[in-house]
């Protein structure tokens, strides 16, 4: 039995430039708690009502359209001349307080640029990413995690978000960008004040963390070395100052959280699912296998890709208004039945890069940093076992990413590993 969907409502907003697409029409509150906690029941029943594209409101009188079917999705990711990611004409019509906004707001950064803006942007952070040696990685990992472990190993529980993940994903980025400690703590400082909750809070955050970019890229400057940084500041694609602070903040809004994510949520499968957690000690499924399998069932972004489209247009029988945001489902997409098998090992067919002029640049970096993450703490705790039900564990609000509120565990104690 498929739990309702919340009741549809109509959008306040009116839609622009003459869309044919009426603007009263019945649409799903896509914040409603119900879609955080049990999201393939909503889009399964998505999916049934509307097609694979499907009126929703992001927040209260702000309307989108979801897309839920993997073959459309693939149509428009691959397709930045009608589905740019520009949104300054969209979020002239936003108030200011709007909740979506700094997620979706534009930026001279990769992200929210299409065409030769966003070549130029790209660029850089691709001359950026591919520096990063991937065989130095399971060191540069095991250099973070040991201490880590070191600090609960002794007491035969913990919680793996604040005592392991979170912390290690973020020294991680801080290591490849070639982040000094000063300048990381200020940026931890601004991150923590921005998930205080309040808007206040978040304006205040947002800007410790832009300063502590700013001084970042001005260091690169003077004193260049051996990082993501330093390869964005010297590359030809010439960013100024402004354009180095947003690109390079992408890497903790892009990097941190979803890292996180994906380490966690592939240790609850492991932790969860017979197949994987008789093969901590030795069964046949890798940590490979659990990683390639969540981002198909539960990536940590589970939607976002936004376009923003120059002109109505029409797409699988349905007008989709222009300027008005078209939201990727990755997880409904991945998991749609057109082409979910239900074989995940070796399969990359999902969308948890994205794919088209938008994929992931350091899609290879994040996998490996996120397999050597979950690699250590098993090899160090290998009985490690979940300390409440799996029933228990609880998801965070919030439709755009798909992320536990806590995973605790238990473990017999042990003695601290030698650095």
């Amino acid at each position: 039995m498929i739990s309702p969907l919340p009741e549809a409502q109509p959008t306040a907003l009116p839609l622009i430039h003459g869309s044919p697409q009426s603007s009263d029409g019945p649409r799903i509150p896509f914040y409603a708690e119900e879609i955080a906690q049990e999201p393939h029941r909503a889009y399964h029943e998505m999916r049934r009502r509307y097609g694979s594209l499907v009126p929703v409101e992001l927040a209260p009188g702000v309307p989108a359209t979801l897309v839920v079917g993997y073959h459309t999705a693939v149509r428009i990711l691959n397709d930045p001349e009608h589905f740019p990611a520009d949104s300054r004409t969209w979020q002239q019509g936003v108030p200011r307080d709007c909740p979506v906004l700094p997620l979706l707001e534009w930026r001279p950064s990769a992200v929210r640029n299409s065409g030769h803006v966003h070549a130029r942007y790209r660029q850089a952070t691709v001359a950026g990413v591919n520096g990063v040696d991937l065989f130095s990685l399971h060191n540069r990992v095991e250099r973070v995690a040991l201490p880590l472990i070191n600090a609960f190993c002794t007491t035969g529980s913990a919680e793996l978000i604040e005592q392991y993940a979170f912390p290690l994903t973020f020294a991680l980025i801080n290591d490849i960008l070639g982040c000094p400690a000063e300048i990381s703590r200020r940026a931890a400082a601004g991150m923590a004040t921005m998930i205080e909750g309040s808007t206040t809070a978040a304006g205040e955050g947002n800007a410790m963390l832009e300063q502590a970019m700013a001084d970042l890229v001005t260091l690169k400057k003077h004193e260049p070395g051996h990082d993501v940084v330093t390869r964005m500041v010297h590359d030809s694609a010439n960013l100024d100052d402004e354009e180095m602070l947003h690109n390079v903040y992408s890497f903790y809004g892009a990097g941190i959280e979803p890292l996180q994510n994906l380490i966690i949520n592939s240790l609850r499968l492991i932790l969860t699912d017979e197949r994987f957690a008789s093969g901590i000690i030795g069964g046949s499924l890798s940590t490979r296998d659990a990683l390639d399998e969540v981002l198909f069932t539960d990536p940590p972004v589970a939607n976002y890709a936004v376009s923003f489209p120059r002109q109505p247009i029409l797409i699988d029988g349905v007008w989709l208004p222009a300027h008005q945001p078209v939201m990727i489902s990755i997880a409904a997409c991945n998991n749609d039945p057109a082409i979910d098998t239900g074989e995940y090992t070796d399969n990359r067919a999902h969308l948890a890069w994205s794919i088209g002029a938008h994929t992931c640049p350091a899609k290879e970096v994040a996998y490996l940093m996120a397999q050597e993450a979950i690699d250590q703490l098993l090899d160090a705790l290998p009985e490690v076992r979940l300390a409440v039900p799996a029933e228990e564990l609880t998801w965070r609000p919030g439709a755009f990413q798909r992320a536990l509120t806590a995973l605790p565990v238990r473990f017999p104690e042990s003695a601290p590993l030698t650095i």
